[in-house]
């Protein structure tokens, strides 16, 4: 009997609760916006935080409460915000690609040290080691935290030196967090030209630390024709909004501090069957590499051209194509 008086007691508590969960569930509810869901069935779920939002749900709820744009997640890429700009009933107007970039050159073989670190493999426990060992205190210290933290294998450890692989980054910022140095910056993907350096010394400081730092001589900034190299805290800085990538400062920096393939240059050359010779093209040259009169043909000296492409935006016949 006492069984029966227990069962009886468990199913009535049961019921009771039940009703109260479901009262509770019904007066408490809260709608959630299907395009919410329908978001994060899209958003690739890595839950990185490089949108600057907890979380790919987190993400989700801003968008759709018009906190964020439809191209906030800087993992999915254009197909994503294409997806949830159709969702969201507006068009996607992808920004340009950005990546992170490691601010610094100082491999084991050009930055000297002031001593050997033996402690915990972390960049942040051995930068309160007297700024790590490295005699540059502003320089990478290579012991992969910012490895660490990367979700998605772009970052290597290379002779000492922190190394980005563009195609994998995806910007979601989290070695720029960690790095106690503050090197990692980001950067226009489509931009190669970097100063590869954050030193904030004099010049001959600079040199008796790292053979590959900026020693502020203003080379760079004289070689440029465009203005896009200005100086910061004695360091060269390029402006990206002026910069047009002919590569000039690479070719003239002493110290070899500024990256840039110069085998990526893409000249050009003047279809002559199209050109009328409005001489246009040869007026906005700064590098004088077109040659050619009024109404005559015109053609581009290769050894001179550095591939700026200015002469290929103004030309109106569109004679000007690149190599």
């Amino acid at each position: 009997m006492s069984i029966l008086n227990s069962i009886f007691v468990l199913g009535g508590m049961g019921l009771i609760f039940g009703a109260i969960l479901a009262y509770a569930s019904k007066k408490f509810y809260v709608e959630v916006d299907e395009r919410v869901e329908k978001i994060l069935s899209i958003l690739p779920g890595a839950n990185c935080g490089g949108c600057g939002f907890p979380g790919c749900g987190g993400l989700a709820n801003a968008i759709v409460e018009g906190n964020a744009p439809v191209n906030g997640c800087p993992v999915g890429g254009s197909d994503c915000s294409l997806k949830i700009g159709e969702i969201m009933g507006i068009s996607s107007q992808e920004g340009e690609k950005e990546v992170a970039k490691v601010i610094c050159k100082g491999r084991c073989d050009v930055a000297k040290d002031k001593y050997t670190y033996e402690g915990i493999y972390d960049c942040r426990s051995a930068a309160t080691l007297n700024s790590g060992a490295k005699l540059c205190k502003y320089g990478c210290l290579g012991l992969g935290t910012c490895k660490d933290y990367c979700k998605f294998g772009a970052i290597s450890i290379i002779d000492g030196l922190a190394v980005i692989d563009e195609e994998k980054c995806v910007m979601c910022g989290k070695c720029i967090e960690v790095c106690p140095k503050g090197i990692i910056s980001k950067k226009p993907a489509k931009q190669e030209i970097v100063v590869e350096c954050n030193s904030k010394d004099f010049g001959k400081e600079v040199k008796e630390k790292c053979s590959a730092g900026c020693i502020g001589c203003g080379i760079c900034a004289k070689a440029c024709k465009f203005d896009a190299i200005e100086f910061e805290n004695k360091i060269a800085k390029v402006n990206y909004d002026k910069c047009v990538g002919c590569m000039v400062c690479v070719e003239k920096c002493p110290t070899k501090v500024i990256k840039g393939s110069l085998e990526n240059r893409k000249k050009v050359m003047i279809e002559e069957s199209l050109c009328i010779g409005c001489t246009i093209c040869k007026k906005q040259c700064k590098f004088d590499a077109i040659e050619g009169e009024l109404k005559g043909k015109h053609k581009v000296d290769k050894k001179k051209c550095v591939g700026c492409h200015l002469c290929l935006e103004k030309c109106p016949k569109k004679a000007i194509k690149t190599i």
